[in-house]
């Protein structure tokens, strides 16, 4: 589903030149559950945005679905995430002036999904992620576990065949932590691909390899299960 092949990243102003990412190597198959480790500032977001097709590398090669995409346009980018790639984030990154209902109807909206259509897929995952109590409400009269099903809701909605996750616990207490790792788990379990930003090993421990970085280089790669 996604090959890497020397993928390179580097960030310039004026006077700073920094490379994020060195020539890294990566190999995800459709189905896998990959986390990826490490300490601050190794890189970790970085391969996370190129890998959404969120960014371009600055050098190498990138592959997505046997498609070579590291060249590609910001609107071929954007054609190519629609129906094939979710987001989770840290921070939720929902639409505060939008219910529920809303933030998650909106993907369908950008892909001209029909009215009927979207009802029927927007109650389905409200009903599945157990929000749907909260259709009516705003993201700041949620819970952060109730925000983070919303997003997790968001991401799947279209059915796509990856979800790309970002310290998706990062901002929740244990509790809600594990339910959301849970979600993810069962997601993976139905097929869903799931690249996965983390640096808590709890978290990691769900995923069938866990990949580390440092300095912007892969320096191991451990197989679970």
């Amino acid at each position: 589903m996604l090959k890497t092949i020397d993928l390179t990243k580097v960030f310039r102003t004026d006077e700073v030149e920094t490379t994020a990412l060195n020539k890294v190597n990566l190999q995800i198959v459709p189905g896998e559950f990959v986390a990826i480790m490490g300490p601050s500032g190794c890189g970790k977001s970085t391969l996370l945005n190129i890998l959404g097709l969120l960014d371009n590398p600055s050098t190498g090669l990138m592959y997505f679905n046997d498609e070579e995409v590291s060249k590609y346009t910001e609107k071929k980018r954007t054609n190519l995430r629609k129906s094939n790639i979710g987001f989770v984030f840290q921070s939720f990154n929902l639409i505060d002036e939008l219910t529920v209902y809303e933030n998650v109807e909106l993907p369908l909206l950008y892909m001209k999904v029909s009215g009927s259509d979207r009802r029927k897929k927007v109650e389905g995952v409200l009903e599945r992620m157990k929000i749907a109590h909260r259709r009516n409400h705003f993201p700041q009269q949620l819970s952060g576990g109730q925000q983070q099903r919303v997003a997790i809701a968001r991401a799947v909605v279209t059915k796509p065949r990856l979800i790309l996750a970002d310290e998706p616990t990062g901002n929740l207490d244990s509790a809600n932590g594990e339910e959301v790792m849970n979600l993810l788990s069962e997601l993976n379990q139905e097929g869903t691909t799931i690249v996965m930003v983390t640096h808590s090993p709890t978290d990691a421990e769900k995923a069938s390899r866990i990949v580390q970085l440092f300095d912007g280089h892969v320096i191991t790669e451990n197989i679970r299960k």
